[in-house]
């Protein structure tokens, strides 16, 4: 574990964010008891299987991999459980109450050997050149300030050939699908959100309204591209619901 606890403590958090990042911070925080109990209400328990099918995308001989705004650690569960024996991973997340709540699970899950939580900032990662074999995000990218400064942060800590694997919410494919998700989104995720867990902050609503102003598809892998990964490929999921993102630096 040394190795993973030395890389842990490089990736602790510089300075402050931006009002985005902020703003986030603060909603999120209000949520994090009740955040898995609605990812999996409000996705009718998709996320699981969208989870275990972005984890499948690293590659089976990772050894150091980094869970980018790991949440509740739910990525970091599947890929320790997914992948060789021997692999480490760094949960790393800014937003303190919901590390929390991701340690309490690793250490319930009794994989604390395999797990470090730590607090950091997703645009500006204190961690070495080609630092990680792998780095996952999921549902986080859409969150940070600065996104082309992030995906840069990304392709600069991982080896060559070190994969970035990126879950998603993106745009469905189909045109019924979409004006149904609208409905969904702007109307019934909200209501449900907010019955469940009270949050009067917003963060219910900010989430739809994220999700349309994110890149498409194409959009993020041409980011992904400018900002030094060789090749990307996407897959949609759900209808373009939601899409994972396989960037190999």
């Amino acid at each position: 574990m040394q190795t993973l606890e030395r890389q842990a403590e490089r990736t602790q958090p510089a300075g402050t964010g931006s009002e985005k990042e902020q703003a986030v911070q603060r909603m999120f925080s209000s949520i994090a008891r009740y955040y898995d109990l609605n990812n999996s209400l409000l996705s009718l328990g998709l996320h699981h299987y969208w989870k275990r099918q972005a984890v499948a995308q690293l590659a089976s001989d990772s050894n150091l991999i980094l869970d980018l705004g790991a949440g509740t650690a739910d990525l970091a569960l599947v890929a320790a459980r997914s992948l060789n024996g021997n692999a480490r991973i760094v949960a790393a997340d800014l937003n303190l109450p919901m590390l929390k709540v991701g340690s309490r699970k690793v250490s319930r899950a009794g994989l604390c050997e395999h797990i470090v939580c730590v607090q950091a900032t997703a645009e500006r990662i204190c961690a070495g050149d080609a630092a990680f074999d792998g780095v996952i995000t999921g549902f986080c990218i859409r969150n940070v300030g600065e996104l082309s400064m992030t995906l840069q942060e990304i392709c600069r800590i991982l080896k060559p050939g070190g994969r970035l694997v990126c879950l998603e919410f993106s745009r469905p494919v189909f045109p019924w699908l979409r004006r149904l998700y609208d409905w969904y989104s702007f109307t019934l995720l909200p209501w449900v959100g907010r019955k469940v867990s009270g949050d009067k902050t917003g963060v219910y609503s900010y989430l739809p309204a994220s999700i349309r102003a994110f890149p498409d598809q194409e959009g993020l892998a041409t980011l992904m591209r400018e900002s030094g990964f060789a090749t990307v490929v996407y897959r949609n999921m759900t209808g373009g619901i939601v899409a994972i993102h396989t960037a190999t630096k």
